[in-house]
């Protein structure tokens, strides 16, 4: 079950710590993005180029996603479309998308881009800090165990998630 990204707006500090937990896992790791990515050297982490274009790299994403795999994105609509396939969504703060949060956060985002075309300055998210890359490891790390713990049920052999 692979780790789905949407790249071109993924934070750089969040992509290492994806890098590290791909590696530490032996989970595989997709980076989707319409622009050529550096990653590092790891027979788990590749990356997907898509042309350049309006939603192609979600697009994408939804079309490979499959059931229980991960999405990393910030973007809402992507985020919905990957919970109605069955798979899990996280974003770069660690929030993990839900059917019960998922359609409040589609009208919240609605909402603030009829209030940017009628002229409203509303401002961007907050940076990402200290406490957000914390938070975004830990739910990373409880994916990976519930993972774990499926392939173990199935008998399948995996490596331990935590380390």
């Amino acid at each position: 079950m692979p780790i789905w990204v949407d790249a071109d707006a993924c934070p750089k500090v969040i992509k290492e710590v994806l890098y590290r937990a791909a590696e530490r896992s032996q989970t595989e790791l997709i980076l989707v993005a319409n622009q050529p990515l550096s990653v590092p050297p790891s027979r788990f982490i590749r990356t997907l180029r898509v042309a350049a274009g309006f939603d192609v790299a979600d697009n994408e994403i939804v079309q490979r996603v499959n059931r229980e795999d991960l999405v990393i994105t910030a973007d809402i609509p992507l985020a919905a479309e990957v919970l109605a396939k069955g798979a899990a969504a996280l974003n770069p703060r660690g929030e993990r998308y839900s059917e019960a949060t998922i359609r409040e956060r589609l009208t919240m985002r609605d909402f603030m881009d009829t209030l940017r075309a009628s002229g409203v300055q509303t401002g961007g998210p907050a940076t990402l800090n200290q406490r957000d890359r914390q938070q975004f490891a830990a739910e990373l790390d409880k994916w990976l165990l519930l993972q774990q713990r499926r392939n173990r049920e199935q008998g399948k052999s995996t490596p331990n998630a935590a380390g």
